[in-house]
């Protein structure tokens, strides 16, 4: 482990229960939400997100821009005002949902994507270690 990667380890510790806690903010308020959706539609909402990972079909970059772009919180922030605003019940469990999985994906070690490809984000590489096999 080089030094810097060191210094970071704190830092990646700290977001990682930052988005503990937003997932369980989002979960809180969907549980606060006017239920209009059945629980398998919030549930497939839940995990809907992570379609943004089509964009790799496009190219590293493409994908990197459509992942970050899904996975921001203040993407679930500004739905969930809209929903407020819009006095829209649906909306607010859209968000609160949105938002929460934003937390449980940074909870988990999955950051914001950067160019260089799915694995590197902004909390560290993700999977497993990429070393060459010995028996090739």
């Amino acid at each position: 482990m080089s030094v810097t990667q060191a210094a970071d380890a704190p830092a990646r510790i700290w977001q990682r229960i930052e988005g503990g806690l937003i997932c369980a903010a989002g979960l809180w308020l969907y549980a606060g939400a006017e239920a209009v959706l059945p629980i398998w539609g919030a549930m497939l909402l839940f995990f809907a997100p992570d379609l943004s990972c089509v964009g790799y079909l496009f190219g590293r970059r493409a994908g990197a821009f459509c992942y970050n772009l899904v996975h921001l919180y203040a993407a679930g922030v500004v739905t969930l005002a809209l929903a407020h605003l819009w006095q829209s019940p649906l909306l607010w469990e859209i968000a609160a949902l949105w938002l929460a999985h934003c937390g449980f994906d940074r909870l988990l070690g999955y950051g914001l994507k950067s160019t260089q490809g799915f694995e590197f984000t902004h909390l560290g590489r993700i999977g497993r270690a990429r070393e060459p096999r010995s028996d090739a």
